[in-house]
């Protein structure tokens, strides 16, 4: 598993856990809809079964020049044993180590040499996927690579490969749990619904102790029982042709074994007949709120039911919860609702957090009083409507892609939860057949208050239980493997990749309006979905040095009120056009964003258009939406890692620079904040002359152009205001510090300043830190976590802005070996400045960038969001097709110049956001002088 995965414990959100809202990408056909309602795409697939049990689905879509390959075991931890809690995560973990014709390593370097996208795997509670998209000539590598893991794991599989991923997993358990804020909470919630005997009893990642005590003889028989062909079902999507891909998987996984008869686990849950509460102490400023209930099954009756009233409840700005707590009563932060659907029961789920202020008792009580409203009252149309429109709206933007958790994965899906891979038509209609009364019988039927959980987080010491010791390696020789399948020597060769696919990117149209507002078009008549967004040239950059966090300020009352509509109305209206409308700011940009179905597009820019042009910025609103980012920052300082951006951020540009500070800015730059310093803020930049409005979806140009000039064409051009020039004041500390407490992971930052996004050193400054820290195969990630376990995962990257921006390694590692992962960072910066990419490495690291371009333009919104960037940096509406040879043309000599010029270790500013008792004396060794100590807000203590 890659460091970014989908899943790690159970995140109480519609799209991680069960039978998830996400929808594939579209063939050409559409069935037939009922009057007025958005035609449902077709997925056109084709499926068979192997003679070893293993399911077949493929999708023929020629759209772009990649292929998906989704690979689903029917397991997952409703199928551990008891006191193995979390092994079927960590053996998800095990797959991605050697197989008998794949070394450790070589498949994803491979991979990411060929440009592979959306490659990784993950785990919930029924299931575990694999999954790569590739380049179409790439396809017989990801079969080669997916099928030796099926035959061949245990032909090689050792204690070494088991005790690194031990470490990996449980540093993955730190980050994700127990130093996340909320995160025991969360699994505090589990432990309430479900006695300790179910499987659904403890978080996906499981404990410390049993992932540590997971033993070699578990894994092999573990795999031997559930990771048999006839466990398994490929999903294979895309650029391809199926005859010669049916040869190529009968190639591939045909002479594999079946593997013993899986039984569907037969597990009881046993119900909740009165309520059970609790109080979990967590690193958290702010207290939240959780209920929880057992619900029915993924597509079981009234599934469909509790999704509905989950969006009604908190389903966005138009939700009841929203309403409620959020805007009217200004007692809670945020809200959510979700109904987790799994295979052996679903469950439904409520938060709330507190705004600074207010306690837990008063957040149950008004989310109780807004539940006996549902309960007694039921829903009404519109608002049935409404969240319909919206979840349609997600599952067609989803419908956009053939990898990750598009087409292929969505197949997948419904092939295990319906036995139907072709269930899409099904799945909307039975939203589309939800009534009032449907909901309100759900709600009261199962949502009692007799049978719930209520699960209090509040500010404490967290109780993260008996420290389990990380043993010292141990150097074991390798024993025997146990073979399952006949070898096959001709799988030692690596496969030749295909004729290569010709690679066009997106190349929008421009026209610009007589007010000099610049439009950018791209058609894109795949899904009937429409993606745009309005960027204003002027972001964080442009505020006034005295008031950090202005634009971004700004940019959030956008949709808070017009000259027309009131906050609630404009929340309203977009989810009844089942549209999704955001604002926010950036370094140096500033946005109002809008994705919704074709037929209501010209409503929703309309909406758009208003927000953008006609903002009142009404005082009410102005101090809701200060004190809900007041309450931001006070859950910003509970996050390792925010703090840790934050601090560098102050430390790398200072206070006299906008750079020095989050797009939140200050508490104190939010209390001194008027309305007329947001209305001036609005007036020197928000002109048409500074503006783009950038569409890309199922819309032809000349419809564009009629409703471009229709909606903006009155918006009168002016002056604007110049951004402000600063000289960044960097700390001379080489060391700061930031002090939690108890903390089990360190947040390390070793950041410099860097160059901006006009640079000429930009293709081999990315080619450079591919290698050393952008890819999974890269050298910081390959030392620090496949090689030392220290960490679940490290990237570096340049942050590329209009002056120049940082370049970061960022990493949370075990508070034990902080010094050591600093060192080892050091040491990987010298090597990679000292000599040359060796030709395999330069060549990977390069085609890692040319190849995967076309898999980052499978959307509406990644390709507005990738115009709106040639924009806001004036790289030129051809800079994205000529970008393929920019990289290619990467020579050795310009990746280690461009080391040499930009990696000093000398000049990184060490940031450890930890114990500072345990770390600073590992830190001390090192020599790192000056030392500062720093609060969570940046500030020199």
């Amino acid at each position: 598993m890659k460091p970014i995965k989908l899943l790690a414990i159970p995140a109480l959100m519609l799209s991680l856990y069960g039978a998830p809202l996400t929808l594939a990408h579209a063939a050409e056909a559409a069935v037939a809809s009922p009057t007025g309602a958005t035609a449902v795409p077709n997925i056109a697939y084709e499926k068979y079964t192997l003679p070893n049990g293993l399911e077949v689905i493929l999708v023929e879509d020629h759209k772009l020049p990649v292929t998906a390959v989704n690979i689903w075991y029917h397991v997952g931890p409703a199928n551990e044993a008891p006191g193995l809690t979390g092994f079927a995560h960590l053996f998800e973990h095990m797959m991605f180590a050697a197989t008998k014709h794949v070394p450790r390593g070589l498949a994803d370097q491979l991979l990411e040499g060929a440009g592979a996208t959306d490659s990784n795997g993950s785990t919930d509670f029924d299931r575990t996927n694999y999954f790569d998209t590739v380049p179409s000539n790439q396809l017989e590598l990801a079969l080669w690579t997916h099928s030796d893991r099926m035959g061949y794991l245990l032909d090689v599989l050792d204690q070494t490969a088991l005790t690194n991923q031990q470490d990996v997993v449980r540093n993955e358990r730190r980050q994700s749990v127990e130093n996340a804020p909320y995160g025991i909470v969360q699994e505090a919630l589990f432990h309430q619904l479900f006695p300790k005997n179910h499987p659904y009893y403890a978080s996906v990642i499981g404990s410390h102790a049993d992932i540590q005590n997971a033993k070699l003889d578990d894994i092999k028989e573990f795999f031997t029982k559930y990771y048999g062909p006839n466990n398994a079902s490929l999903v294979i999507a895309g650029d391809l042709d199926k005859a010669k891909t049916k040869a190529l998987v009968n190639k591939y996984f045909g002479s594999f074994k079946r593997g013993p008869a899986v039984d569907k686990p037969n597990v009881v849950t046993p119900p909740i007949t009165q309520e059970r509460r609790v109080v979990v102490q967590d690193r958290v400023e702010l207290p939240r709120v959780y209920f929880g209930w057992l619900t029915p099954s993924a597509y079981a009756k009234d599934d469909a039911e509790l999704k509905i009233a989950a969006q009604i409840l908190a389903g966005g700005k138009s939700s009841r919860l929203y309403k409620s707590l959020v805007y009217d009563k200004q007692i809670a932060q945020d809200v959510g609702a979700d109904q987790g659907s799994a295979a052996l029961t679903s469950m439904f789920t409520i938060d709330a957090t507190a705004r600074p202020g207010h306690k837990p008792e008063e957040i149950e009580q008004a989310l109780d009083a807004e539940l006996e409203k549902l309960r007694t009252e039921g829903p009404t149309e519109k608002e049935i409507e409404r969240a319909r429109n919206g979840i349609e709206t997600i599952m067609l933007s989803q419908v956009e892609k053939v990898g990750g958790r598009g087409v292929a994965n969505l197949l997948n899906e419904y092939n295990q939860y319906t036995g139907d891979p072709g269930y899409l038509a099904k799945d909307i209609e039975r939203y589309r057949q939800v009534t009032v009364a449907g909901v309100q019988r759900a709600v009261d039927t199962y949502l009692k208050t007799q049978a719930r959980v209520v699960v209090y987080g509040v500010p404490g010491k967290p109780d993260l239980g008996p420290e389990v010791a990380t043993p010292a390696p141990d150097k074991v020789k390798p024993a025997p493997g146990t073979a399952i399948n006949a070898d096959e020597p001709w799988r030692n060769k690596v496969p030749a990749a295909g004729p290569a696919p010709t690679i066009k990117l997106p190349q929008g149209k421009s026209f610009t309006l007589a007010n000099g507002l610049t439009v950018i078009h791209h058609y894109n008549p795949a899904v009937p979905l429409v993606a745009s967004q309005l960027v204003i040239k002027s972001g964080s950059g442009a505020n006034p040095l005295a008031q950090p966090g202005l634009s971004s300020f700004t940019a959030q009352l956008l949709q808070e009120g017009t000259a027309t509509r009131s906050a609630p109305q404009i929340a309203d209206e977009a989810a009844q056009l089942g549209a999704f409308l955001g604002t926010g700011s950036g370094a140096d940009s500033s946005f109002a964003q809008m994705t919704s179905l074709k037929s209501t597009f010209p409503q929703a820019l309309d909406l758009l258009a208003d927000v953008v042009q006609h903002p009142q910025f009404p005082q009410q609103e102005v101090e809701r939406q200060r004190a809900s980012r007041i309450g931001n920052l006070a859950q910003q300082r509970e996050n390792a890692g925010a703090v840790a951006a934050r601090v560098e951020a102050a430390a790398l540009y200072g206070p006299q620079h906008p750079y020095g500070y989050i797009q939140l800015g200050t508490e104190a730059a939010l209390k001194a904040t008027t309305r007329a310093d947001l209305q001036r803020f609005w007036q020197q930049h928000y002109v048409p002359n500074n503006a783009a409005l950038i569409v890309s979806g199922d819309i032809t140009q000349g419809e564009l152009k009629a409703l471009a000039e229709a909606k903006f064409g009155a918006w009168k051009a002016g002056a604007v205001a110049p951004s402000v020039t600063a000289l960044p004041a960097t700390s001379k500390a080489r060391l700061i510090l930031v002090d939690k407490p108890g903390a089990p992971q360190t947040a390390l930052r070793l950041s410099t300043i860097a160059v901006d996004r006009k640079t000429p050193d930009y293709a081999p400054l990315q080619v450079m830190n591919a290698a050393l820290g952008g890819l999974f195969t890269s050298r910081l990630n390959t030392n620090l976590r496949e090689e030392k376990g220290y960490t679940y995962g490290v990237r570096s990257q340049f942050q590329y802005r209009s002056q120049p921006g940082p370049f970061s390694i960022a990493a949370s590692v075990r508070t034990d070996v902080t010094g050591a992962a600093v060192s080892e960072t050091v040491k990987e910066l010298r090597a990679m400045i000292a000599s040359p990419l060796s030709a395999k490495e330069l060549a990977n690291a390069r085609n890692s960038q040319v190849l995967s371009l076309p898999g980052q333009f499978d959307t509406n919104a990644s390709v507005s969001a990738s115009m709106a960037s040639t924009y806001v940096y004036k790289l030129g509406l051809d800079y994205y097709t000529l970008l393929p040879q920019r990289f290619a043309s990467v020579t050795g000599k310009q990746v280690q110049q461009v080391a040499k010029k930009y990696l000093q270790p000398e000049k990184l500013i060490v940031i450890g956001v930890g114990d500072q008792a345990k770390i600073a004396p590992q830190l001390s060794k090192l020599k790192l002088a000056p030392v500062e100590v720093r609060d969570a807000e940046g500030n020199v203590k």
